[in-house]
């Protein structure tokens, strides 16, 4: 213990000595701009995230040596959907969520009853899982390249800005585009991976 509390006084002193401490400069304004250059960073990343994943469903889908088969009916995202229910899943998350996302963060959008419009969406991923792979997966890149552009021309404001999806909770247009599109479509592109797998 008294080497740690040795340590622990060494450390202190070399901070004080050698190391300019920031924060009793920091006025407010720069505080924002430190704040605003951290949302900017995370902004470009999932920015690039994003375009990561829609690369990985395009090898995924024309590189598969097995045919996508016909949709399978099923209504739920367990074992009985096939890899063709799960593109159409994929297409309509990647334009409800992008969607999302722009009208967030451009302050169209500040309240949204989620639970109706995620059973729309399941409703319209089950009209869509009739359509061909491919066209499945131009659809769902071009939501991927949509989104793209708007995380790359957005600012920190932008991304701040916040939506109440239901009563007593409310998401960033930064954590949307982090968790229900990036983190959820990688959830569903594991998945595809999986079924695909011989």
């Amino acid at each position: 213990m008294e080497q740690w509390r040795g340590s622990e006084s060494r450390l202190s002193w070399l901070y004080t000595q050698r190391m300019r401490i920031e924060s009793p400069a920091f006025t407010e304004r720069e505080m924002w701009s430190f704040l605003d250059e951290i949302v900017d960073f995370e902004r470009r990343r999932l920015a690039d995230r994003l375009e990561a994943d829609s690369a990985r469903l395009a090898k995924l889908v024309l590189n598969n040596p097995w045919d996508i088969p016909s949709p399978s009916g099923g209504s739920g995202s367990g074992p009985e959907w096939n890899a063709h229910d799960i593109l159409a899943h994929i297409v309509v998350l990647s334009k409800f969520y992008g969607v999302l996302v722009s009208r967030v963060g451009s302050g169209k959008l500040t309240e949204l009853e989620l639970l109706p419009n995620v059973k729309d969406r399941d409703v319209a991923g089950e009209q869509l899982s009739s359509l061909p792979p491919d066209e499945l997966l131009a659809f769902a890149q071009r939501d991927h390249q949509r989104t793209v552009a708007y995380l790359r021309s957005a600012n920190a404001e932008a991304m701040r800005r916040r939506a109440v999806l239901y009563e007593g909770f409310s998401m960033s247009a930064q954590e949307i585009a982090s968790m229900p599109l990036c983190a959820h479509l990688e959830l569903h592109l594991d998945q595809l991976e999986r079924t695909l797998r011989p």
